[in-house]
């Protein structure tokens, strides 16, 4: 094994990077070829169903198959994978706030519908009080954690701009155009503030601002409990997206959906699993292949940290495109309208 690691030259943390790429590839492949054989799939008694959703044991042998035939790979191939996982992570993460934002929004106009105003209208009410003031509270706390003093400059920058953004992405809500309430920028508020967070949680223990990151060192059950939930918690994440294969679709899908048809793009579903392979691969290597992560940690180091900040940038300006676009649609059918009229 070591003799294919060459490029490491004996480095104990570049073996453990490699190790790490080297497996994330052979379940890309895997879920590649998944994807290759299951795309475009549309009625349930098709072959390719049975093929999906059962026949694990040969699937079981595929994948172990494909990881084998990975650590018989030569490393610059790897290394190569490892540059292209940066992309295929970066999608992922796309893709899933999407997918989030698309769910907060749905959430958001069933509980503006009649019926449910009817039903539940105090409940309502309450959460998204609670979500907004949720948010703005999980600022103050950051503000007090992670930006005890003003030579904090960067944790106060990301702090701030997430303040902006949350009240931004409410006004744009409450505007007299959109009025979309205080529901969906609470749940978006809380899901930024949580990003925000995770962003700075992902700066290097060594950096004196971020005094709530314990350095994880030792293998105690704290640090081992809260590995194994992050890595559930990704799992979850990417199967959720994974099953939300209308969530890249810009426009409705014409006529009522049969009895037969699958529930849900078997194809979509796959490549989501590929790309949350590399994903896998980004956070466990700190997205830098060549930096030393410390035992019983996932995703640290600033690579890591501007990914995610990038992350709730890019959520956040997604969401108002979201309550924005509708508005300008109809302004320029109307305008259209107007003009054919004329």
């Amino acid at each position: 094994m070591h003799a294919g690691l060459k490029v490491c030259q004996g480095a104990r943390y570049c073996l453990g990077a490699e190790g790490v790429l080297r497996v994330s590839l052979g379940c890309f492949l895997f879920f590649f070829v998944m994807f290759l054989s299951t795309v475009n799939t549309r009625k349930v008694h098709e072959c390719r169903n049975s093929w999906h959703s059962e026949w694990w044991p040969v699937k079981l042998v595929l994948w172990l198959g494909l990881t084998v035939v990975t650590f018989l790979a030569p490393s610059p191939l790897v290394q190569l994978y490892g540059k292209v996982a940066h992309f295929g992570a970066g999608a992922f993460l796309v893709i899933q706030l999407i997918s989030v934002t698309r769910f907060i929004m749905w959430l958001n106009d069933w509980c503006r519908s009649e019926i449910s105003q009817k039903r539940c209208h105090l409940q309502i009410q309450v959460v998204s009080i609670v979500t907004y003031v949720g948010s703005l509270l999980g600022i103050v706390l950051m503000y007090v954690w992670y930006a005890p003093s003003l030579s904090c400059k960067l944790n106060i920058l990301f702090i701030t701009v997430t303040l902006v953004l949350v009240q931004l992405m409410t006004f744009v809500s409450m505007s007299s155009k959109v009025k979309a309430g205080y529901l969906a920028p609470g749940l978006m508020g809380i899901y930024v503030v949580f990003l925000c967070w995770s962003a700075i949680r992902s700066e290097p223990h060594t950096e004196v601002c971020n005094k709530k990151a314990e350095v994880a060192t030792s293998a105690d059950w704290v640090n081992i409990a809260s590995f194994v939930i992050a890595v559930i918690v990704i799992v979850a994440a990417t199967f959720s997206t994974g099953i939300d294969s209308k969530c890249l679709q810009f426009k409705q899908a014409e006529g009522e959906s049969e009895e037969d048809d699958i529930p849900y793009g078997f194809g979509f579903f796959h490549l989501v699993f590929a790309m949350g392979a590399m994903y896998f691969a980004m956070i466990f290597v700190g997205w830098n292949a060549s930096h030393t992560m410390e035992r019983w940690t996932i995703d640290v180091g600033w690579a890591s940290t501007w990914v995610r900040i990038g992350n709730e940038w890019l959520a956040a300006l997604v969401y108002i495109w979201m309550m924005i676009a509708p508005v300008i649609w109809k302004t320029r059918q109307v305008g259209s309208s107007a003009e054919t009229e004329t």
